[in-house]
């Protein structure tokens, strides 16, 4: 699995979470890039209530064997009590910037 890109998806409360989480992923080398998508509407049951919110969205950029600390730092870091943190494979795409993605994100092995 070394050899897999991921993007993965996590949904903030508001543009400073997003930019220290994105910060964190990127400076540590467990993600390549991040996007921040700023106001985005969410729609969702929590604790059995119907809500709606404005969310920020990241959009992450990392190696399949690097999402496990991946996760672990957005934990430690974020502020909902369950974020969301979606992985998915990419499964095609310029093979130079999946190379460029793999190149950038360290795991345990490249330490």
């Amino acid at each position: 699995m070394s050899d897999a890109a991921q993007v993965v998806l996590i949904s903030t409360s508001n543009a400073d979470e997003a930019r220290t989480l994105a910060l964190a992923l990127v400076t540590e080398r467990l993600a390549a890039s991040v996007n921040i998508l700023p106001q985005i509407s969410s729609i969702y049951h929590w604790e059995g209530i119907l809500k709606e919110e404005s969310e920020i969205l990241l959009i992450v950029r990392t190696r399949a064997d690097a999402l496990g600390s991946l996760i672990e730092r957005v934990e430690q870091l974020h502020s909902y009590a369950l974020p969301e943190i979606i992985a998915l494979p990419i499964v095609d795409g310029s093979q130079r910037f999946i190379n460029w993605i793999l190149g950038e994100v360290m795991t345990n092995e490249d330490a």
